[in-house]
C-alpha cells in the first residue's frame, strides 16, 4: 500500500481523507474525542504539506437522511480546537455547500463535509448502489487517503468505491493500526493472552477460533462468559445468554484443551436482581449464581486471577468490558482489569486495547492513552483482523494507483 509519502507535492491539490469521527455525543456535546485526536496526526501532516484536506466521515446510524441529532457540525468545532485553526463546515455532503467550501478552501485549510450516512449511497448494499455517490464525492477532490480505521472492514462507498476513482494512500493512522496488529498475529513476543469481554460470544466466535491457532491464553469476561460458563453445565441465572452458541462454545473448549491453549474464566460474579445501577448486589462464586439473579461483572477473586494470568505475558489484547461498566457498581472488573493491562505496559509488554467499549471504558475509568501500547480507533475492524478475514477498505488500497 502507498502512504502519503508516495503521492507526491499534494500543496494546491484537493485530499479527501476518510477518517473515523464516529464520537459519542450527549447532544451536541462530545463526550470522548478520542478518535478526533487519532485522526489529528494525518490531517496536520497533510496541511503541512501544502494540501487542501477535505474530511469525510460518518457519525451514528442515521437512515439514509439527514438528521440534525447525528451532524458533524460539534465534530468539526472540536477539530478546528484541537487542529488551532479554523476548520469549515459543509452543510451537506456532496451537494452545492460542500462545493463551495472545497472551491473556498486555501492550501493548507480544512473542511469537514457533512454526515456521509445522510446519503443512502453510503452504506449502499451492491456496487451500483454505492457507485453513484463514490463518483460525487470523488469530484470533490484529486487525491484520497483512507485514515478511518474503524470503517475499513467496510465495503461502503468512502472506505472503498472512491479508492478505485482517485490516485490513493493510506493515512498515518491506519498504517499504524496495521503495523501494531500484524505484532500481534506475526511471531508475537510470548506469553501472548487475549482478553476478550462484551455482551455476545457470538460476535467473536470466529476470533476465538483464529486465536486458538496463536494465542497462549485466552481470558474471558463480560456478558459473553454466561455462554462459556453454560457450556460448563453450570447455572447462570438470568444473565446473558445466548444458547443457540452453547454447543459451538463447547467445541472451543475441548480444541482449547487439545492445542494446550489456557482458557481462564471468572471464579466470582457480581449479580444483582435487575440491570439498574441501584440493583441489590452481591458476589457469589460461579457454581453458585441464583436462578433469579443477573451476573454484571466479574468478582474481585476472579479480577485478581486475571491480574496473575497477565502479570507474566509480554503480549495482551483486550476487546470487550468485563462488565456494565456504565454503571458504578458493575465497573470495578473492567477496571482492575485496565490497570493490569497497565501494569503489562509498564513492564515493557505490549498492551492492545481493541477499540470499541473498551476504549471508551479505559477513558471513563481514568486511564490515560498513554498507559497502554496502543488504543485502537477500531473495535470490529481489530477483531476481524485478528480473526485472519479479509478487510476490504485495507485490500483495495493494494491495487494500483485510478
Amino acid at each position: 500500500m502507498k502512504t502519503i509519502g508516495d503521492l507526491g507535492d499534494l500543496r494546491g491539490k484537493r485530499v479527501l481523507v476518510r477518517s473515523d469521527l464516529n464520537v459519542p455525543l450527549d447532544g451536541s456535546t462530545i463526550t470522548d474525542d478520542g478518535r478526533i485526536r487519532a485522526s489529528l496526526p494525518t490531517i496536520q501532516m497533510l496541511t503541512q504539506m501544502g494540501a487542501r484536506v477535505v474530511v469525510c466521515a460518518h457519525l451514528g446510524r442515521p437512515k439514509g437522511a439527514p438528521d440534525p441529532a447525528y451532524s458533524l457540525a460539534p465534530v468539526a468545532r472540536r477539530l478546528g480546537e484541537l487542529l488551532g485553526a479554523p476548520v469549515a463546515f459543509a452543510e451537506d455532503t456532496v451537494g452545492p455547500r460542500a462545493h463551495a467550501a472545497v472551491d473556498a478552501l486555501g492550501d493548507g485549510r480544512v473542511v469537514v463535509l457533512e454526515n456521509l450516512r445522510f446519503n443512502p449511497g453510503e452504506t449502499g448494499k451492491t456496487a451500483a448502489d454505492r457507485e453513484e455517490f463514490a463518483r460525487q464525492l470523488a469530484s470533490l477532490a484529486d487525491v484520497f487517503v483512507s485514515d478511518g480505521f474503524g470503517v475499513v472492514h467496510r465495503e461502503q462507498a468512502s472506505v472503498y468505491d472512491v479508492a478505485k476513482l482517485l490516485p490513493h494512500a493510506v493515512g498515518g493512522l491506519v498504517e499504524a493500526e496495521i503495523s501494531v496488529l500484524r505484532r500481534l498475529t506475526q511471531e508475537p513476543q510470548r506469553p501472548y493472552a487475549v482478553v476478550l469481554g462484551g455482551a455476545k460470544v457470538s460476535d467473536k466466535l470466529g476470533v476465538i477460533g483464529n486465536l486458538l491457532g496463536t494465542a497462549d491464553r485466552l481470558l474471558i469476561g463480560g456478558g459473553m462468559v454466561f455462554t462459556f460458563l453454560k457450556a460448563k453445565g453450570l447455572e447462570v441465572g438470568t444473565s446473558l445468554l445466548e444458547q443457540d452458541q452453547v454447543d459451538a462454545v463447547k467445541g472451543y473448549l475441548d480444541e482449547a484443551a487439545d492445542k494446550g491453549v489456557e482458557i481462564v474464566l471468572p471464579v466470582d460474579i457480581v449479580v444483582a436482581d435487575a440491570f439498574r445501577a441501584d440493583a441489590a448486589t452481591t458476589t457469589v462464586p460461579v457454581e453458585q449464581i441464583p436462578a433469579d439473579r443477573m451476573g454484571l461483572d466479574i468478582g474481585p477473586r476472579s479480577s485478581e486471577l486475571f491480574a496473575e494470568k497477565l502479570a507474566d505475558c509480554r503480549t495482551v489484547f483486550w476487546n470487550g468490558p468485563m462488565g456494565a461498566f456504565e454503571m458504578e457498581p458493575y465497573a470495578a472488573g473492567t477496571k482492575a482489569l485496565a490497570q493490569s493491562l497497565a501494569d503489562v505496559s509498564k513492564a515493557g509488554g505490549l498492551t492492545v486495547v481493541g477499540g470499541g467499549d473498551s476504549a471508551a471504558a479505559v477513558r471513563q475509568l481514568g486511564f490515560s492513552d498513554d498507559r497502554f501500547g496502543h488504543i485502537s480507533t477500531g473495535g470490529g475492524a481489530s477483531l476481524e483482523y485478528l480473526e485472519g478475514k479479509e478487510l476490504p477498505g485495507l485490500t483495495v488500497l493494494e491495487e494500483d494507483d485510478a
